[in-house]
């Protein structure tokens, strides 16, 4: 087995459209990879970070939900990008496409500042070659306490950040995984830097509130 090097570990999915992430350099030198079928045997400990895709089996997830809790239970921070339709994340509630008459219904807006999108055009994260959508195309209902950071035009929540459900900290965004975000031809590049450093600011202030209680 592969010897922890990171402190992101990745679920492999095994999807065709994963593999990119397997042999792209930015994401060997920053995170580990494991097939999501060894997780229930795979050391969760030594990780700081947890992410999961949207091309995930969450069939297998709902199965082992038990390990994802312990995961976040450790004050750690778990960043998941898709289509929730199974309830094995805390807090997490099945995603809800949005209803679209134009493309202007895709639009995205920032609900409040936040370092993970600091310097990051709405513009650049609506379109893509022209084309709206890619981005998010619904939104995940809140859990309690939720804090929002992106939206689309009706108010949907599109990307929240989850402190409440766990001991932990869970990231949620409604789309592709952000940590794919690394292009630097678009203002969208700046998101997977911008979002490893708040990753790594978040589990050192889980940590250290750990410590004080």
């Amino acid at each position: 087995m592969k010897q922890k090097t990171n402190d992101f570990l990745m679920l492999d999915s095994g999807c065709c459209f994963g593999e990119a992430r397997l042999s792209d350099p930015n994401f060997q030198d920053l995170m580990d990879f494991i097939d999501i079928y060894d997780l229930p045997d795979h050391d969760l400990s030594s990780y700081k970070c947890l992410v999961i895709t949207g091309l995930i089996d969450q069939e297998f997830l709902y199965r082992h939900k038990e390990k994802i809790r312990e995961f976040l239970d450790m004050r750690k921070v778990l960043v998941f990008g898709g289509n929730l339709f199974l309830d094995w994340l805390p807090g997490g509630s099945s995603f809800v496409p949005k209803t679209i008459r134009n493309h202007n219904d895709y639009d995205v807006s920032i609900t409040k500042p936040h370092p993970i999108f600091e310097g990051v055009k709405t513009e650049d994260m609506t379109y893509n070659k022209g084309v709206a959508g890619f981005f998010a195309r619904g939104h995940h209902p809140l859990p309690e306490g939720a804090e929002v950071l992106l939206n689309l035009p009706g108010g949907e929540p599109i990307t929240y950040i989850d402190r409440h459900s766990t001991n932990g900290t869970i990231l949620v965004h409604a789309g592709g995984d952000l940590f794919g975000y690394n292009s630097p031809v678009k203002s969208t590049g700046r998101i997977a830097f911008q979002l490893t450093q708040w990753v790594r600011d978040e589990y050192s202030q889980l940590q250290e509130r750990g410590v004080q209680v």
